[in-house]
């Protein structure tokens, strides 16, 4: 059974840091890509960053850039998300989902992902 369990969410300032991490499970780590999303209220899911797990190749949407770092480590098969100097607009519902294969572009709207983790909530407190 595939499983993708995020988790480290939670409550911090503005300016503060949070990593968040994304457990798969069910399936071969390596031969897949690791994207994180998140939703806030009222607003529609947007893809935050993607790492191919094989060719290490990230991206980031350009809100983030130089504040999220996405990592993998494939002995654990873990993805995170690193993310420093967090602003109130960060604050949503992160989830994590994965997609088959590699992918050349950063993803638009999460078509491409097929499994999806349960999210985890980020508040940004000014």
């Amino acid at each position: 059974e595939v499983q993708l369990q995020a988790s480290g969410g939670g409550l911090v300032e503005v300016g503060g840091s949070l990593r968040l991490s994304c457990v798969a499970s069910g399936f071969t780590f390596d031969n897949y890509v690791i994207a994180w999303f998140r939703q806030a209220p009222g607003k529609e899911k947007e893809a935050v960053s993607q790492i191919d797990i094989n060719g290490g190749k990230t991206y980031y949407r350009n809100s983030v850039k130089g504040r999220f770092t996405v990592s993998a480590d494939n002995a654990k098969n873990t993805v995170y998300l690193q993310m420093n100097s967090l602003k109130p607009e960060d604050a949503a519902v992160y989830y994590c989902a994965s997609a088959p294969g590699a992918m050349a572009t950063m993803t638009s709207y999460g078509v491409e992902f097929q499994y999806w983790g349960q999210g985890t909530q980020v508040t940004v407190s000014s």
